[in-house]
């Protein structure tokens, strides 16, 4: 029951978001669409933010499902970007409030998690210090989700899709190859 009220309020939530900024929402407003009552939302949530910030990890994980491998980054990648995309109206919503840091930083942990098991992947033959795996992921997720937070700025108006495919070929083979230098060799 808990999931289908969070996923209930999260749905109104949104369904605000498309009419109103985000700071003129209150919560009698998301439980009066939702149909229930405030202690509900308190129940789950500490205030609108926390239910923003759990609709956006449960919904961009559910997009990304398990595209995170170094043939499947790429849908991964796309995932997310077609999820933003599809929900345009809310991530400006969000991204415009005050809070846009929680957005933020949300998109550099899904990045992250993203690179990160591509890293693992990657590197199982070779021999690299897990602090140089971490260097090669930080590096990534902060390339990925810089091109994300500038495409979200200039209003999603890039294709998704021709977005994606950009960056895959310019790191086309890159992290093989960080991998690779950072080696560290038998004696």
């Amino acid at each position: 029951m808990s999931e289908i009220t969070k996923r209930a309020l999260a749905a109104s939530l949104k369904k605000l978001m498309k009419e109103k900024p985000l700071s003129k929402i209150t919560v009698n407003d998301i439980v009066k669409d939702c149909g229930v009552n405030r202690r509900t939302l308190y129940y789950y949530f500490h205030d609108i933010y926390e239910l923003l910030e759990w609709m956006f990890i449960t919904e961009v994980g559910e997009a990304i499902g398990e595209n995170k491998t170094y043939e499947t980054w790429q849908k991964g990648y796309l995932s997310i970007l077609n999820y933003l995309k599809e929900n345009k109206k809310i991530v400006l919503n969000a991204y415009n409030s005050i809070d846009r840091n929680r957005l933020e930083d949300h998109l550099y942990d899904y990045v992250a998690k993203l690179i990160y098991d591509v890293v693992e992947e990657l590197s199982k033959d070779i021999n690299v210090p897990e602090n140089l795996k971490k260097d090669i992921v930080k590096f990534y997720e902060i390339a990925l989700t810089g091109i994300i937070i500038d495409w979200i700025k200039n209003k999603m108006e890039e294709d998704p899709q021709i977005l994606t495919d950009k960056v895959s070929k310019i790191i086309e083979g890159d992290i093989s190859r960080s991998l690779r230098k950072f080696e560290k060799k038998a004696p």
